[in-house]
């Protein structure tokens, strides 16, 4: 049995079989350690069989909780449910020790969702490869360990499914990985920098995630996903911008709804990118653009600010980032009462003391609003930056800088690679069975 077994699951380094022998009988054992309870399968088997108190023998035929296994089609698929496999005598026995650590894994702190599941991915790699063998239960998930750092010797493994992995993408992250030469690595954030190599990218090009299911999804189409020892985070390879724009909930929500949310979470970009350039573009360089009500009223308006727009703009986002950054330090019990009461004081005071006009307090708001639409953080902290150089280039040139501006970004995207593939791309998954291996299938 343990010879067919270890064909069906080949490049399973989790799968464990052996073979125990007593004076009374010899049965071969085969189990997926992280699926399965090792204290459940020691009570059932391993100590009655070594012990020899009541013959064993007698012991599988009456526990009700052995079953036989007659269809050898079955193997797979009730060891990657949580069973073990026994054989005693070419006879099949299955025991459930399913470990579904529903209650011990914590809940997800990032990428919260109404609908979908509430676990998170653990620091033990053995919980984290558990949770995603539950939501992906195919033999062709390959299991690959490393380490990282020559002083930590940090244990990591690599998941995919070898049907529907690149291997172009495959070899490109074992090279990366081979080629880090660090002392210490400690988090999925810091093996992320150390993979890409490039320190002046302005877009993540590794999805970075706490959610087992996104995983689960990821490795069936054909992406790389990559756990560290220590991190609750799991990157997922190659990452395409439309990835960072898509959140878990679109999965679980109505067709038109999630339609008018992508819808909003593109508008947001768009917004929290060019506003503020705009806003002094307009407002300095082009004020026929609005209507006469409109440019007399934000006119009247920025009568009582001292100074050119640009400097207004540059107070405001100061503040917005003091505020955001405060929030993320601050114990998660007064951060956010903490920054929204300073919001509210700051504002209204620099408003009233004419630092500021009262249509530079809505644009700031809109563009802080606009950037935590955003579902993926690490877009969200990119995004934060990338409105500045469109700022810069808006004080000299006006909106022709800001178009200008804006068609740079997208050329940037175009030019952009993830692990080989291309940045800009609609989302697409491999499926060598339809074709050659490494043929994307755009859907």
């Amino acid at each position: 049995m343990n010879e067919r077994i270890r064909l069906l699951f080949a490049d399973a380094i989790d799968l464990k079989t052996y073979t125990l022998q007593n004076s009374e009988m010899t049965i071969e054992i085969a189990y997926i350690a992280p699926l399965c309870d090792e204290k459940m399968i020691s009570d059932f088997i391993t100590v009655p069989f070594i012990k020899e108190e009541v013959s064993y023998r007698n012991h599988l035929g009456t526990n009700p909780q052995f079953v036989k296994v007659e269809d050898p089609a079955r193997w797979q698929d009730l060891i990657l449910r949580g069973n073990v496999l026994l054989e005693n005598e070419s006879v099949i026995y299955s025991l459930f020790t399913g470990d579904v650590i529903c209650n011990q894994s914590p809940q997800t702190q990032v990428e919260n969702a109404i609908q979908g599941p509430q676990l998170a991915l653990s620091e033990d790699l053995n919980k984290s490869i558990n949770l995603i063998r539950s939501m992906y239960p195919s033999p062709e998930l390959v299991i690959e360990e490393h380490t990282v750092g020559y002083t930590s010797k940090t244990p990591l493994n690599i998941l995919f499914d070898q049907r529907h992995v690149d291997p172009f993408v495959l070899d490109n992250v074992r090279s990366k990985l081979s080629k880090i030469s660090v002392d210490i690595v400690q988090a999925a954030g810091e093996l992320e920098k150390l993979m890409v190599g490039k320190k002046r990218h302005l877009f993540p090009t590794v999805l970075i995630t706490e959610r087992p299911d996104r995983l689960a999804r990821a490795i069936g189409k054909g992406k790389v996903v990559v756990l560290i020892k220590g991190s609750m985070f799991a990157l997922i390879m190659p990452a395409v911008f439309f990835d960072f724009m898509q959140a878990i909930e679109d999965n679980y929500e109505a067709y038109w709804m999630t339609r008018f949310l992508i819808f909003i979470r593109y508008s947001s970009l768009i917004l929290t990118i060019t506003l503020p350039a705009l806003y002094i573009s307009i407002v300095s360089y082009n004020p026929e653009l609005f209507r006469v009500q409109l440019a007399f009223s934000i006119a009247a308006s920025r009568s009582a600010v001292p100074y050119p727009s640009f400097i207004e703009v540059f107070i405001m986002l100061f503040m917005i980032e003091t505020l955001i950054e405060a929030s993320t330090r601050l114990p998660r019990y007064i951060g956010s009462t903490a920054t929204t009461v300073g919001g509210l004081i700051l504002g209204q005071a620099a408003q009233q003391a004419g630092l500021v006009s009262s249509i530079m307090i809505i644009v700031t708001s809109v563009v802080a609003i606009s950037n935590f639409v955003i579902p993926i953080n690490s877009l969200s902290f990119a995004v934060r930056f990338l409105k500045y150089p469109l700022i810069a280039i808006s004080i000299f040139f006006g909106i022709t800088g800001v178009a200008i501006g804006v068609f740079l970004y997208i050329a940037y995207l175009c030019n952009l690679r993830s692990f080989g593939k291309p940045y800009f791309r609609l989302h697409g998954e491999v499926n060598p069975a339809e074709g050659d291996i490494g043929q994307v299938r755009i859907k």
